[in-house]
């Protein structure tokens, strides 16, 4: 079983596909197992290392509460397990904020960033407190979820879009909760997610930057990408038809985030820092889950 130690906690981690090498780190509460349709997706041209963070899936639990710095220091420690100096890399809602935290703090280790669904924390803005939702009852948490994942996603909405009921539907048989015994680190996880900022540190990033969001996204509302994108020269910012879960509702957004990934400007073409492109304007801001759980 491939590990990555990074201060005294094992992280699993697999490789797969073939292509420029391309680090993936998904949403809160994701794992490798329940991710494996997305990986699929983006080892195909690209050679790809995920991981479960730490306390998730394979990976060791650990035994304090951390900081996001700590997960970019895991993310460099899975780096170095195999070997690479510097890679690509796609960070998703959490995992966006990983990728935010590494690169201000490693930006040598950064060929070309993509940004997906995720905030940059302090004043520019935070994605939804997911650590609430452990407090509501199960019917308000599921309402509350599939607003998160869409805010036009209510019940009028669902009734009358099949293909959005199906999205929600799958997306829950696949979130059921931590695994049992996996408790304890689903709730560190959204405690160091609660803390990011790294706002007043986004201009140490100047690696190409791709700011991807879902016009109608919940948990990660467009006015944060828009500010994001603003934070760090010569970047990139597209909004896609759809919520937090845009990769799987806007056909255009994967071959996009591909063709950027690999050094081109996929179908979309580079627009100035801060200017929506592809889509057209970003909507004002908005008020688990897709990729990942935010």
């Amino acid at each position: 079983m491939p590990i990555a130690s990074s201060d005294g906690v094992d992280l699993y981690y697999e490789r797969r596909g073939v292509g420029p090498r391309l680090l993936f780190l998904n949403g809160s509460g994701s794992t490798i197992e329940g991710s494996g349709l997305l990986l699929g997706v983006f080892a195909g041209p690209f050679d790809l290392v995920a991981w479960d963070y730490r306390g998730m899936g394979r990976s060791g639990i650990p035994p304090s509460p951390y900081d996001m710095s700590q997960c970019a220091r895991d993310a460099v420690a899975v780096l170095d397990a195999v070997g690479w100096d510097t890679a690509r890399v796609l960070g998703i809602s959490f995992g966006g904020m990983v990728a935010q935290e590494l690169a201000v703090t490693a930006p040598g280790r950064i060929e070309r960033l993509a940004l997906l669904c995720t905030s940059a924390g302090g004043e520019g803005g935070s994605s939804y407190p997911l650590h609430e939702l452990e407090r509501m009852s199960d019917d308000e948490r599921n309402r509350t979820r599939r607003q998160l994942i869409d805010t036009r996603f209510d019940p009028e909405w669902l009734a009358s879009h099949p293909s959005d009921r199906d999205l929600v539907d799958a997306m829950e048989r696949r979130t059921p909760g931590p695994a049992p015994g996996r408790e304890q680190g689903h709730l560190l996880q959204l405690e160091a997610r609660r803390h990011h900022d790294v706002w007043g540190r986004l201009p140490a990033i100047t690696c190409a930057t791709y700011v991807a969001c879902g016009r109608f996204d919940g948990i990660a509302p467009p006015g944060n990408s828009a500010a994001l994108a603003s934070r760090i020269a010569g970047s990139q910012l597209h909004t896609y038809e759809g919520g937090h879960a845009f990769l799987a509702q806007d056909p255009r957004s994967i071959t996009d985030v591909i063709g950027f990934l690999q050094g081109g400007s996929g179908s979309v073409p580079p627009g100035p820092t801060g200017t929506p492109t592809g889509t057209g304007a970003w909507p004002e801001e908005a008020p688990v889950t897709g990729p990942g759980s935010g």
